[in-house]
Order: C-alpha cells, then sequence, then structure tokens
C-alpha cells in the first residue's frame, strides 16, 4: 500500500522507489498488477512439468470421486511419457482433488426430530478391567437428547439384546425406529442396496414394536448425533491422563461410574435445546 500510494502521489516509479525504500522495477510490477485488476498478494506460479498432464490428473480425480492416490496417478502419468518427479505429482493431484471435494459438498438441510420417533445407538470401546476390554453402548433419543450408557463386556447379539432391553426400560418407552450401524448383528447382508435385517432383531423389533433401521453403509453422517455421545462418554468414562480418572475395580464400579455419568448429562441444560433433556423425555 505505502508503494502504491507513493506512486500515486509522485506518479513516476522511480521516484515513489526513494520513498517507500524499494526498487523501481518492484514498484513498476505492483503497479501493473493493480492496473491489471490482479491480487498483489498472490504468487505467481511457475509452470510445472505436470502441467501439460493436468486434465487427465483431474479426469483420474473425478473418476474415483477424490479418492485416488498419487502414486496410482504417477505410476499412470509415467507411462504417459510424464517426466517430472512424484513430489510435483503429489502436489497436483492434492490440488486437484480437494477442488473436486469444494465442488462436490455434501449439503446437509437443518433436522427438526420428532418426539418419540428416534433412537440411535453406536458402540465404543470402553475401559479395561483386569486386561480384559469392555465396551460402552451408547444410545440417545433424538428430541429429547436423552442418553443412555451401559457397560458390557461385548457387543455380541446377547450382550445387544439385553442393552436395548434395559435401555428401552430406562426411557420408559418404545420408539417408533432404532436406528444404528451396519453390524452383523443387525445386518447380515445387502442385496442390490437392500440391507437384509438378522432374524433375530426381526423379532426384536416385532416384540418391542419398533422398526430396525440402519444408516448407510460406511456413512457415519447419517448416524446422526449417536457420534458425539460415543465420543463424549469415552472421554470421560475411559481412564486417560487427560481426565485423570481412576482404574475400575469391577464391572460393577463401572457400572455405577455410567450410571452417575447418565444422571449427571441428563440433568444439565443441553447447548442446543436450552432444556433438561429428562424434561424432555418426560414431555
Amino acid at each position: 500500500m505505502e508503494i502504491l500510494e507513493a506512486f500515486d502521489l509522485t506518479r513516476c516509479a522511480h521516484s515513489a522507489a526513494q520513498l517507500a525504500g524499494t526498487d523501481r522495477r518492484t514498484v513498476a510490477r505492483y503497479v501493473a498488477l493493480r492496473d491489471a485488476g490482479a491480487d498483489p498478494m498472490e504468487a505467481e506460479r511457475r509452470p510445472r512439468s505436470v502441467d501439460a498432464f493436468l486434465a487427465k490428473v483431474e479426469e483420474l480425480a473425478g473418476r474415483s470421486q477424490g479418492r485416488i492416490r498419487a502414486d496410482v496417478v504417477h505410476r499412470r502419468l509415467t507411462a504417459m511419457g510424464y517426466g517430472g518427479s512424484e513430489r510435483t505429482t503429489r502436489r497436483a493431484v492434492a490440488e486437484l482433488k480437494a477442488a473436486w471435494r469444494a465442488g462436490h459438498r455434501r449439503t446437509c438441510r437443518p433436522w427438526i426430530p420428532e418426539p418419540g420417533m428416534w433412537l440411535r445407538w453406536d458402540w465404543g470401546e470402553g475401559p479395561r478391567i483386569g486386561g480384559r476390554r469392555t465396551q460402552l453402548f451408547c444410545c440417545w433419543l433424538a428430541w429429547s437428547r436423552f442418553r443412555v450408557v451401559l457397560p458390557s463386556w461385548d457387543q455380541g447379539l446377547g450382550s445387544l439384546t439385553a442393552c436395548l432391553d434395559r435401555a428401552l426400560r430406562i426411557v420408559g418407552g418404545a420408539p417408533s425406529c432404532l436406528l444404528t450401524g451396519n453390524a452383523k448383528t443387525v445386518t447380515i447382508e445387502h442385496v442390490a442396496g437392500i440391507p437384509v435385517r438378522h432374524p433375530d432383531m426381526v423379532a426384536l423389533g416385532r416384540h418391542y414394536g419398533c422398526t430396525v433401521e440402519t444408516c448407510r453403509p460406511f456413512d457415519p453422517e447419517s448416524k446422526g448425533g449417536t457420534e458425539a455421545t460415543v465420543k463424549i462418554a469415552k472421554a470421560e468414562l475411559v481412564p486417560t491422563l487427560v481426565n485423570l480418572a481412576e482404574e475400575y475395580a469391577s464391572f460393577a464400579r463401572l457400572e455405577a461410574g455410567c450410571q452417575a455419568w447418565c444422571e449427571r448429562v441428563n440433568g444439565r441444560v443441553h447447548r442446543q435445546t436450552a432444556a433438561l433433556p429428562e424434561q424432555r423425555l418426560a414431555a
């Protein structure tokens, strides 16, 4: 700005350079960029050996939906006569993949859940008790934000059924839909993109009057806030050097800790709803 101001004052590159304490060629370059409408702060990109192959790199990035690796692209370009380094290829691939993702971002609309419709659950790695691994069954009601966390030794079908039964009894009712991931205890396989439910899960849904739904494969965003529930529960219930929590001497201690955590989070005002989850549950 000082260079341009000095040039506007003197209208001479040599005099402006003396006022701004720089070279006259620098003054002439910045004045030419301003007159051309370019960004003076944008660095001038030098020609690269991969520029002649950018169209092919862009095609590969589009066909792979931004997932292709740079080493695969480099091998293909080398077979086409490219003689540059792999480092240059990696930079070009990263730029074009970022550009493809920017033009194909996922658009999410604000979701307003209906009371009594959705209960979502997921599993998280729990603390070790006596060297044995545990699992945390985490579920929440979408409208009330009421959370339930139950410890378990495994993620088997029997443990899942017991945890669901216990969670529904804590909630005091059965929602319309139970939403989770595509574990083998829920979805056996996909045929033509249609999930095939486990027979015991079908019987469980029929018994409680619920519909068991699953998210899209490899798409945790369609599962909603259960991921946040698992993250928060693990951050506070699993002993680490960050939270300085004590180790659990027994499974009963872990169960009591999960119950106390649920009472605490359900009894405080939720940030989004500005209400107590236990009060919204009653409503």
